[in-house]
């Protein structure tokens, strides 16, 4: 199997001493600049807190796939993902996470989904 077929880019993306997003609004807000600021299509924005002192996660549904956000206060940790099809930027958005999240450390990992490998 090797063809040349890569439906996108994949950012996997740790974010530690990083501003904790403490409302569900503010994240749906978050993760809506993110898509806009790459030209994705929100088609749907699921949220689901943690409890008062817990945690986050949020997920935008793209048409060009989505943006999750994790969040674990206690731990001062975010962990995101970026995954957009076609000419998408995925690093467009994740400047947008960065600005607003200011991550005192980031380490991201980059792949190009459905792209076949040396050893296919």
């Amino acid at each position: 199997m090797n063809d040349a077929y890569a439906p996108g880019q994949h950012l996997l993306i740790d974010f530690w001493q990083a501003a904790q997003p403490t409302d569900l609004a503010q994240v749906e807000r978050l993760l809506r600049a993110a898509a806009a600021a790459c030209g994705a299509s929100v088609l749907d924005v699921r949220l689901h807190g943690f409890g008062a002192a817990g945690g986050i996660t949020g997920v935008a549904i793209l048409a060009e796939s989505h943006i999750s956000l994790h969040t674990w206060p206690e731990r001062d940790f975010i962990a995101l993902d970026i995954f957009l099809c076609g000419q998408r930027d995925p690093l467009l958005a994740l400047e947008v996470l960065r600005a607003a999240l200011r991550p005192g450390r980031v380490a991201v990992s980059a792949h190009r989904r459905g792209a076949a490998s040396e050893a296919d």
